[in-house]
């Protein structure tokens, strides 16, 4: 399943059922998401997804978006625990950005890559430490799928078509095979999917 060595690297991602990443609206269409997203079988699936990792890989606009709304959550008695557990864990880890116009990182234990980010990867891979999770940026999933250094899949599919909007899965990727590892479905009918890469 891995490249080699014991650092696996995640894509986790919520998707519509026609395959979007956000809606026709654009980037921030994502109210189809929220749902989704807040139901305990969902947010058990990002604890379990994200604690083994020790670095995290975010776009820009992710990063920034996240960085406006988890710093706090940590310290919030009236947030959910698990959200509180991965608001912690978001603090701690590392945080790679992948950008070319980010001058500064608020957030601490976040560093700016200015580059490819399938070969940010392989220098990471190289590197001691755990595993690495890319929280929700479709950019740097393509990216890492068409250089083929993802191991594993985590799709939470929510049961919406919403008709428009950026697909995370475009023609032209490399074909690659898949093998199920986990299924769950949660409260609101949203499908908690593990997938890792099957290498011959």
């Amino acid at each position: 399943m891995t490249n080699g060595n014991a650092r696996t690297v995640t894509g986790n991602i919520m998707l519509s059922l026609d395959g979007r990443v956000n809606g026709p609206g654009g980037d921030y269409d994502m109210s189809w998401i929220v749902p989704h997203a807040i139901t305990e079988g969902a947010r058990d699936h990002m604890t379990r997804v994200t604690s083994p990792a020790t670095t995290a890989l975010l776009g820009r606009k992710n990063y920034e978006g996240f960085g406006g709304f988890w710093p706090a959550v940590a310290d919030d008695e009236n947030a959910a625990p698990q959200d509180r557990a991965f608001s912690r864990w978001l603090n701690s880890t590392e945080k790679v950005v992948f950008s070319s116009t980010l001058k500064d990182t608020p957030w601490q234990n976040s560093r700016i890559v200015d580059g490819d980010p399938a070969a940010a990867v392989k220098q990471l891979r190289a590197e001691e430490g755990g595993d690495m999770v890319v929280l929700a940026s479709g950019s740097v999933i393509k990216a890492l799928l068409a250089a083929d250094e993802l191991d594993r899949l985590s799709i939470t599919l929510a049961p919406e078509l919403v008709g428009g909007g950026e697909r995370l899965f475009e023609d032209g990727i490399p074909a690659t095979s898949w093998k199920l590892v986990s299924s769950a479905p949660t409260e609101s009918g949203a499908l908690c999917l593990l997938y890792d890469r099957v290498r011959s």
